[in-house]
């Protein structure tokens, strides 16, 4: 076996079309040329994406995301942070120099906590 590490990420949603126009909108992702039915994918890597929920997910049972880390790479970290603040996303945190860089927590739509941050994980 030679699991590489995670290679596609997606949030289950309760708006599909509102969760995607956020990320692309208000966060700045590029959607990728292909998305699968019930989903919008992201020019990201790994691959990022937004979906309605899978058959028997209630996502109004409990908090959304407890316990999972969800990290954007933005080398531009602080001006998306200004961005996203100006439109009158939730900031969790405030930016703070980190190990990753510059970092900061937003909330997005459905109340998942997102972090970015500004330096790569990876060469």
């Amino acid at each position: 076996m030679a699991v590489t590490g995670p290679d596609f990420i997606a949030l289950q949603v309760r708006d599909l079309d509102k969760a995607a126009a956020f990320y692309e909108n208000t966060v700045g992702l590029t959607r990728a040329h292909f998305s699968p039915p019930h989903a919008v994918v992201f020019d990201t890597q790994p691959t990022f994406a937004v979906r309605e929920p899978a058959p028997g997910v209630d996502l109004e049972s409990g908090q959304l995301g407890l316990g999972v880390a969800l990290w954007l790479h933005d080398p531009e970290a602080v001006a998306l942070h200004e961005a996203v603040a100006e439109s009158g996303v939730t900031i969790l945190q405030e930016p703070f120099e980190g190990p990753f860089g510059m970092t900061f927590v937003f909330q997005d739509p459905d109340g998942y906590a997102v972090t970015v941050h500004d330096r790569a994980t990876r060469g």
